[in-house]
């Protein structure tokens, strides 16, 4: 766009965090906070910069190679950072943008950006207008123009009345900006070359200083500390919810429907209330996610019912199958197509075939269960020996009885039935019967003669 460069600040220390994490790592609906600012400047600028503190070895992880990391060595303020990442920027426009304000649009930085250049502005200030205003540097106008910024630190009583805020988001000329930045000097209450003073400086030069405001004040909300965190996160769900529901899923509750930014939903899904859906999860279409299901990074395909109070972990779910009431899927299982996984079954690290059925009360784990196979009540795989996980493998058409235990490594044929209540520890071939369990013996009149006994004083 023109030649655009962004700066985004990301060196700040987050010091009201109160974290060993760097502040623009801290999760936002899925997302670390820093995603969200680098992906609005993605779709405007030609050239993206992000000014980073030393040893930010996590941060340059989560960037990508197409983002130019300039290292802050010294935290000397705003004007510092920019000026650390001038050998990065090119000599079209520069805007600047903070790395903890995540609800700014793409849309909001185009309009700024277009604004500067139709104005042929030196410098543009995207400004807010707020009830509180306290914490933000304020705008300070003179006949109705920008003439300076000053922040909330150093502002008098009457300048703290303004409640026309700066966002901290500008876009300066780079003919106008590297020469004024070079007389911005330190004298505040931080000791800091503040980027602000720019503004007053290329204002009393007589350059023309130009201001847009944000369409909606929330996009201006920065994050300072956890509970402005927890504020931005549940605007940015009511974003994300609303986004689904405009493309047709059904969200029966959105107080009390958690989605981050990272999942997909198909329309004519129906997501009942309480439901946490995370991470990189993908939810076909025409699904029912029922009341207090919570996916992590799960992929469920179409026409899949979820009854309610499901956990699935990094599972993946084929077409028309049915889980639950209160069954867990842990990391690496898959239902295929049509199966049934009922209350308070946990599969791991499983495969279950097309038309199978665990309905109740069991667990299945390192095991590939063929199609139409019948798990009864209370069945295990006897997986772990105390040393190594061993695999059990039940082919397809077979009957497993309740409450039997497969000791594994161990291979039950198409079309065997296993007795209930079996313990099973060699293979069972194809179409047999196996049954391991003591002999039960009857012994008829046993109650009454213990009643007697029972009954009998003795000496």
């Amino acid at each position: 766009m023109n030649g655009l460069t962004i700066v985004i600040l990301a060196a700040g220390e987050g010091k009201r965090m109160h974290s060993r994490q760097p502040k623009v790592l801290h999760p936002l609906c899925g997302r670390p906070l820093i995603a969200y600012p680098l992906r609005a400047a993605r779709t405007v600028a030609d050239r993206v910069v992000l000014v980073v503190p030393p040893n930010a070895e996590g941060v340059r992880r989560v960037v990508g190679a197409d983002v130019a990391v300039v290292e802050q060595r010294e935290r000397l303020g705003t004007g510092h950072a920019v000026l650390e990442a001038r050998s990065a920027c090119g000599a079209g426009p520069i805007l600047v943008l903070p790395g903890d304000v995540p609800l700014l649009a793409a849309a909001t930085l185009e309009r700024l950006v277009n604004h500067h250049l139709a104005t042929g502005a030196a410098a543009t200030v995207l400004t807010a207008t707020v009830d509180r205003p306290q914490g933000y540097g304020r705008v300070l106008r003179q006949g109705g123009r920008v003439k300076r910024i000053v922040e909330d630190r150093d502002a008098t009583d009457d300048q703290k009345k303004i409640q026309e805020i700066n966002t901290s988001v500008y876009c300066f000329d780079a003919r106008r900006l590297w020469p004024a930045l070079a007389e911005v000097r330190p004298d505040n209450d931080q000791g800091e070359y503040y980027l602000t003073d720019v503004v007053g400086i290329l204002a009393r030069a007589g350059a023309r200083i130009e201001a847009v405001a944000v369409p909606e004040a929330v996009e201006a909300l920065g994050v300072n500390d956890r509970k402005q965190l927890a504020a931005v996160a549940a605007i940015q769900r009511g974003r994300i919810l609303d986004r689904l529901m405009e493309a047709g899923v059904t969200i029966l509750d959105p107080a009390t429907t958690h989605i981050e930014d990272t999942v997909s939903i198909g329309a004519d899904t129906v997501v009942y209330p309480h439901v946490v859906i995370e991470g990189d999860s993908a939810i076909g279409s025409d699904c029912v996610i029922g009341s207090g299901c919570q996916l992590h990074a799960s992929r469920l395909a179409d026409r899949v019912t979820l009854k309610p109070y499901c956990v699935l972990s990094e599972a993946v779910v084929e077409e028309g199958a049915t889980l639950g009431p209160f069954c867990h899927l842990r990391p690496a299982s898959h239902v295929g197509a049509r199966a049934k996984i009922g209350n308070f079954v946990e599969l791991k690290k499983s495969r279950i075939g097309r038309g199978a059925k665990v309905p109740h009360l069991s667990y299945v784990g390192d095991a590939t269960v063929g199609a139409d196979v019948n798990v009864g009540a209370g069945a295990i795989t006897c997986n772990y020996d105390g040393v190594a996980k061993h695999e059990t493998k039940i082919e397809d058409g077979a009957f497993i009885g309740t409450n039997a235990s497969l000791v594994a490594p161990l291979t039950i044929g198409a079309g065997a039935y296993v007795g209930a209540g079996s313990t099973i520890t060699k293979d069972v071939p194809p179409g047999a019967l196996a049954v391991s369990r003591g002999q039960q013996i009857v012994k008829e009149g046993w109650a009454a003669r213990r009643a007697r006994r029972r009954a009998t004083p003795s000496d």
